[in-house]
């Protein structure tokens, strides 16, 4: 499996959301095709209710747990320091492995200092219940008022990011402070994929536009998608994405989709 890195933690890729799945049968058979697909990162959150899903499918799958890399995030609800410790010891046994590999912080919180809140991360890291430390919908302001406050480097910023929504001042960021961009919603919402630019790059590669979408962000520096699907057709389609490149005028066609990039940027991107 491919892989990215920020300093010396190597994070798959591409990995599997488990958002938008209410149904705990539904979450584990996807979760299930998904390992057996070749996804090797499963990412989760205390909101979404999928953390014994998730569990179970591990369990289930003929994959060693120790292949897999699972991601999981604090509720607003559990950012003060004690919420925060007593809700990461309820994570680790919904998901029934001793060490969660990456835990973040899954939105920013006036209510509660992000200072607290890292002292709490830092401390379960100290006691072996995780291994990295990360953040989510952070801006660069915060990914860098985080980066100070904790002892941990902090791997990576999960935002929502797709073909219609850049983060261009985030992605230059990451690049340069050797932090991931963990991409969630990569094939956006509503009629992203009825765009007519991924359906023309698709078509000259016999693939689907949500193939091409995906790809689009592999090929980007410091950037892993974390596409979702209840469906195990989709999600092993999802996965399909690694026996083709875009050329640079495809990258070019696709970037200018949401926009012109700052030149800076672009030159980073080989663009």
């Amino acid at each position: 499996m491919r892989t990215v890195t920020a300093g010396d933690v190597e994070i798959p890729a591409l990995g599997f959301g488990t958002a938008r799945m209410d149904d705990h049968d539904v979450r584990v058979r996807a979760i299930e095709a998904a390992l057996e697909a070749g996804y090797r990162h499963i990412d989760t959150a205390q909101i979404y209710g999928s953390e014994p899903a998730v569990g179970e499918a591990i369990e289930n799958s003929a994959v060693d747990r120790e292949e897999v890399f699972v991601t999981t995030k604090l509720a607003d609800d559990n950012r003060a320091h004690d919420a925060a410790v007593e809700s990461v010891h309820e994570s680790v046994e919904n998901l029934g492995v001793e060490t969660v590999d990456l835990l973040l912080i899954h939105s920013p919180n006036d209510d509660v200092s992000h200072e607290e809140t890292l002292d709490a991360m830092n401390e379960v890291r100290d006691d072996g219940l995780v291994s990295h430390l990360g953040v989510s919908n952070f801006s660069v302001a915060q990914t860098r008022e985080a980066e100070e406050l904790s002892d941990a480097p902090i791997v990576t910023n999960q935002v929502e990011y797709h073909v219609e929504h850049r983060k261009d001042d985030l992605l230059a960021y990451c690049i340069e402070n050797d932090v991931v961009l963990t991409a969630y919603s990569p094939l956006g919402v509503g009629d992203l994929l009825d765009d007519d630019t991924l359906g023309e790059v698709a078509a000259a590669h016999d693939k689907t536009p949500a193939q091409v979408a995906i790809r689009w962000l592999l090929e980007q520096p410091q950037v892993s998608p974390i596409p979702m699907s209840s469906s195990p057709e989709h999600v092993r389609e999802n996965f399909e994405v690694f026996d083709f490149e875009l050329s640079g005028e495809q990258r070019r066609d696709l970037f200018a989709v949401g926009g012109d990039l700052p030149d800076g940027l672009a030159d980073r991107l080989g663009l």
